[in-house]
C-alpha cells in the first residue's frame, strides 16, 4: 500500500460547527462505535484517538474501537511523562495481541499547553518535555522488543532488570514543529506527523527532519492532518467553507466553542505558525484554507483544503510529491464527511498515490 490514510474518532459528536464538548455526557458509546464503523467502511486504515488532560482515556476507547470493527487500526494519542514507558510497552503489546496483531501505534505529542500539562501534574519546561519523550521512546522502543532483561539510568528515568514477557511492533508517532521537536522525532519516531501548511514550508520542514534522521543513520516517513472540504463542484465547496466559518465565529462569539474548563496557555510553535501563515493570507497554494485558523487561535489540526474530491486529492497529493505517505483527514461534520470520502476522496487519494512516486527519503 503506497500511502495510509488515517481518521480521527471521537467518544461524542462533537466539531467546531456543533455539539458541546464539556456539556453532556463525555461518553456515547453507540456514538463511537458507529464513528469507528463509518471509517472501516469508508477505506480508512487507522484512526487517531485524542489526548486531552480532561478526556476520556484514550487506551479504553481505542480497546472499545478495535472490538466494534474487524480491520480498522487505531493511533493512540499520548503525552509521555504521566505513565513509565515501561508500562505503557505493556499496555500497548497487550491490547495488541488482544485484538489481532498489527492494528495498535501510538503517537507521541509532547504537549504545548501549559495549563493542559499543570493538570495532569507536569510542571517541565518545553524542552525538558521534549528530552524526556525521547527517553520514553527510547525505553518504549526497548521494552517493547527486548528479549532479556535491561537496566536503563537517564536523565528521566531509571530501571533495573526492565521486561514485558508480552512484546509487539508497535510503529512509533510523533509530532512538533521547535528543533528541540526535529531533534527528538528524527531520532526516535517511525512516523513524523505535520500539520497542514504550505507546500514550501512543509518541504522545508521535511528537509530539516530528514538531515537530522540521516545524523542518526535514520530514515523515517511523514504524515499530513488536514480538514478537507469537499462539494460536487469547486464553488459549492468554497460556499461549504464559509458556512463552516459562520458557524465557528458565532460560537467562538458566544463561547460555545469550548474544548475543556480552564485557560489555555499555549507555547506549540507550530501553532503559533499557522497563526502567522493564516494572519498572512487566508489561502495558500490555491486552496489551503485558514479560515477557522484564524477563528479558534493556536490549538491544533485546523487548516481545510476546499474544492471538489478531485481537486482536495491532487492538492493533497502535491504533500506526497514531496514525501508525505500517510495522511490524516478530519471533517468538521466528522461522521458525514467520513461517510462521503468513502465514496469520493479515500479511493482518489489510493489511485492518484498508485501513479506517482513520493520524493525518495535522501530528497
Amino acid at each position: 500500500m503506497s500511502i495510509e490514510i488515517l481518521g480521527m474518532v471521537g467518544t461524542k459528536d462533537f466539531s467546531e460547527t456543533h455539539g458541546s464538548f464539556i456539556d453532556g455526557p463525555p461518553i456515547d458509546v453507540p456514538y463511537l462505535a458507529g464513528f469507528a464503523r463509518a471509517h472501516e467502511a469508508a477505506g480508512f486504515d487507522r484512526v487517531l484517538i485524542g489526548y486531552g488532560a480532561s478526556s476520556p482515556d484514550g487506551f479504553a476507547v481505542a480497546a472499545s474501537v478495535l472490538h466494534a470493527t474487524e480491520r480498522l487500526r487505531v493511533l493512540i494519542a499520548h503525552r509521555p511523562g504521566f505513565v513509565a514507558p515501561t508500562v505503557v510497552a505493556r499496555k500497548l503489546a497487550t491490547l495488541d495481541q488482544l485484538t489481532g496483531g498489527g492494528r495498535v501505534a501510538i503517537h507521541h505529542i509532547t504537549g504545548g499547553d501549559e495549563a493542559d500539562q499543570r493538570r495532569d501534574g507536569d510542571f517541565l519546561d518545553h524542552g525538558a518535555r521534549y528530552r524526556r519523550t525521547g527517553e520514553f521512546m527510547s525505553v518504549l522502543r526497548r521494552t517493547l522488543t527486548s528479549a532479556e532483561p535491561f537496566d536503563h539510568e537517564g536523565e528521566f528515568y531509571r530501571f533495573e532488570g526492565a521486561y514485558s514477557s508480552v512484546r509487539a511492533d508497535i510503529p512509533l508517532y510523533f509530532g512538533g514543529a521547535s528543533p528541540a521537536a526535529v531533534q527528538t522525532g528524527a531520532e526516535h519516531a517511525d512516523v513524523y506527523m505535520l500539520w497542514g501548511e504550505p507546500l514550501a514550508e512543509t518541504a522545508e520542514r521535511i528537509r530539516r527532519v530528514r538531515e537530522e534522521a540521516a545524523r542518526h543513520g535514520r530514515e523515517i516517513t511523514f504524515s499530513l492532518s488536514t480538514r478537507p472540504i469537499v462539494a460536487a463542484t469547486e464553488a459549492e465547496a468554497w460556499e461549504r467553507a464559509e458556512r463552516i466559518r459562520a458557524a465557528t465565529a458565532e460560537r467562538v462569539s458566544g463561547g460555545g466553542l469550548r474544548w475543556g474548563k480552564g485557560k489555555s496557555e499555549s507555547t506549540s510553535v507550530g501553532a503559533a505558525r499557522l497563526q502567522e501563515q493564516g494572519a498572512e493570507r487566508e489561502v495558500h497554494d490555491e486552496r489551503l484554507w485558514y479560515g477557522v485558523t484564524n477563528l479558534t487561535g493556536p490549538g491544533g489540526n485546523s487548516t481545510a483544503v476546499v474544492g471538489t474530491a478531485e481537486q482536495v486529492a491532487e492538492a493533497l497529493l502535491r504533500y506526497h510529491d514531496l514525501g508525505v505517505t500517510t495522511f490524516l483527514v478530519r471533517g468538521f461534520d466528522p461522521v458525514d464527511d467520513v461517510v462521503r470520502w468513502g465514496d469520493d476522496l479515500v479511493p482518489l487519494l489510493r489511485q492518484g498515490a498508485d501513479r506517482r512516486e513520493p520524493a525518495g527519503v535522501g530528497a
